[in-house]
């Protein structure tokens, strides 16, 4: 026995078909944008290698032709992700650096690390994969770089005022943010202890560090070169 469907007769005329609900298109600004996001989850879980063209316009619910469109393939589309992820990081670390004692300065850069790795896990991911294309902004390594030129003037500061060579401030600022950065990549898969205590931890070891140096530090090895 087939059920019949009721139908209201007076709203839908006996000539005419029921009207289809109307499809809000999206705007060319509103499609990038899509794209972008979806590439960005794809790409943190799976890798580029991993992520394919297909499945990104799968998840967008349109045809390949339009990723290519918005971005020229799935390079351009990774480019794109990676550009917007080292910005965003470089600039949370650039921007947290307002404390005048050095101690406080050091504690908002770590923070300002363990902030973007918590808000923003997807994009720290994308960030510390070995990245098969080239982007505008370099690779993770070189935004470290630029995140530890921002600490330099800091330690150069400290440094003069404790009579140590000022020259050798860009390998401590590298050291340290190396530190934070790799401390970093540990904490986003364990998360704990919580990220204050971290941070804490981190600032210890390296202010603490710093408070002992050696004005001319030696080797206690037989190896000296």
């Amino acid at each position: 026995m087939i059920d019949a469907v009721a139908t209201d007769s007076s709203s839908t005329p006996s000539n005419e078909k029921p009207r289809r609900a109307r499809r809000t298109r999206m705007t060319g600004a509103e499609r990038r944008q899509q794209l972008l996001e979806i590439g960005r989850t794809l790409f943190a879980a799976k890798g580029f290698e991993g992520t394919s063209v297909e499945e990104i316009a799968a998840k967008a619910g349109v045809s390949k032709p339009v990723v290519y469109e918005h971005f020229g393939g799935k390079e351009g589309l990774y480019a794109v992700v990676v550009d917007r992820e080292m910005r965003r990081l470089l600039d949370m670390v650039t921007g947290s650096l307002t404390a005048g004692h050095p101690r406080e300065l050091c504690e908002q850069a770590a923070f300002a690390l363990l902030d973007y790795i918590e808000e923003y896990t997807d994009g720290f991911r994308i960030l510390v994969r070995d990245s098969p294309i080239p982007q505008s902004t370099g690779s993770f390594a070189s935004l470290i770089s630029d995140i530890a030129t921002q600490v330099e003037d800091i330690l150069g500061r400290e440094f003069k005022n404790r009579g140590f060579d000022a020259k050798l401030a860009p390998l401590y600022a590298q050291a340290l943010v190396g530190m934070v950065a790799l401390t970093g990549q540990w904490w986003l898969d364990v998360r704990r202890p919580k990220k204050a205590e971290v941070a804490a931890h981190l600032v210890n070891l390296a202010w603490h560090g710093l408070d002992g140096l050696e004005p001319k530090p030696r080797l206690i090895g037989h190896r000296k070169s």
